[in-house]
């Protein structure tokens, strides 16, 4: 039985352009790429590094820097390169790169004099890897999703912490702790009321009792203290409820009413229904409970061209960030007075060189 004939061309069509696809993927003139081995020496590698450093030139820095490690690992200025090799990628915003680098130098080199680093910057890194989104400029709160990598971050700041409890570092760490607790707490607070909003009392219960023993210092405290006094009164639990109701009376009485029962909306302070369906852009504003409350100024307000632009534009003097800076703008040098290599790994904040005054020394002379 014979195919028909436009079958036939068919076939014939297929074959063709599998041919020339297999033809074409093992042309011999293709190169292929080969490693010749180091085109420089070690020192002209890491010097090389050092004015791409110097010039913001990231890319070429890494190039350098990658191809000493590779070529010379166990030269002379393979420590330092591994380092730098870290601030490079850091300042590449390659933060799954630098967090992979400080862990392989902390490997390598635990005994190292400046491994204290190699913690700091693993911990910056997993801190940033969490808000590396359009998140950040917005009034939306990363601590409603997903908050992995802060408490990875946590972790990493606790080992700097206990390790080198003298570091240069510590001091930065103990403040990203303290701003990365409240991200925890926030979390585990916005888990509490979407269990309150299901009727789940005991969940919600468990969740601000978490917040109570592990971050007590946190702005949520007060209202993980009313979550709990309200889920134990809807438990059926009175004694236990009341307990906490008399804590609330002493430290935060707004948040009980004259007839006992527990403001579970005072403690929330949750932003209007249109702040809420504009992600944050227009109406009423989240308010955190304190024990005395606050009133902003008007040049504390933010304006309407600030909401619009997600915070990007008309910027108040008094305004600021809550999380830790994760770069420092590093001043710039006098001419002969370049910064160590200490100075620019940790982003400008040590090390300092002393300024020179052209003009007190051209009056002295």
């Amino acid at each position: 039985m014979s195919l028909p004939r436009y079958k036939i061309t068919m076939l014939a069509l297929s074959l063709g352009v599998a041919s020339a696809f297999v033809g074409c993927s093992s042309n011999p003139s293709k190169k292929e790429v080969v490693d010749k081995g180091p085109q420089s020496s070690e020192q002209v590698y890491f010097e090389k590094a050092q004015k791409s450093l110097d010039r913001n030139q990231y890319t070429d820095a890494v190039k350098s820097l990658e191809a000493l490690d590779t070529y010379y690992p166990t030269g002379r200025y393979t420590q330092q390169a591994q380092l730098e090799l870290l601030y490079a990628k850091f300042k590449q915003k390659d933060y799954e790169g630098t967090i992979a680098l400080a862990e392989r130098f902390i490997r390598l080199n635990p005994q190292h004099p400046n491994v204290d680093y190699a913690y700091y910057v693993r911990g910056v890194a997993n801190m940033e890897m969490n808000y590396d989104s359009l998140i950040r400029y917005t009034s939306l709160q990363q601590s409603h999703r997903d908050v992995s990598y802060v408490k990875v971050a946590y972790q990493n700041f606790v080992d700097l912490i206990r390790r080198f409890p003298s570091s240069k570092y510590s001091v930065d760490a103990a403040q990203r702790m303290k701003f990365i607790g409240q991200e925890l707490a926030e979390s585990e607070m916005n888990a509490a009321r979407f269990n309150i909003q299901r009727k789940a009392w005991l969940a919600a219960a468990e969740r601000a009792q978490w917040v109570i023993e592990h971050y007590p210092q946190t702005p949520q405290t007060p209202e993980a203290l009313a979550t709990l006094a309200y889920s134990y009164q809807k438990l059926g639990d009175n004694s236990t409820a009341q307990q906490y109701i008399e804590i609330l009376k002493l430290n935060y009485p707004n948040l009980v009413k004259s007839n006992g029962e527990v403001n579970l909306r005072a403690a929330r302070k949750e932003g209007s229904w249109v702040n809420r369906a504009t992600l944050g852009l227009l109406g009423r504003e989240s308010k955190t409970v304190e024990v005395k409350e606050e009133v902003k100024s008007e040049a504390q307000q933010r304006s309407l061209t600030n909401r619009l632009s997600f915070g990007l534009l008309d910027k108040s003097e008094t305004e600021s960030t809550s999380q830790p800076e994760a770069v420092v703008t590093p001043v710039v040098p006098a001419e002969n007075n370049k910064p160590s290599w200490t100075n620019r790994l940790s982003f400008g904040l040590l090390d300092k060189p002393e300024a020179t005054n052209s003009s007190e020394d051209d009056a002295a002379n």
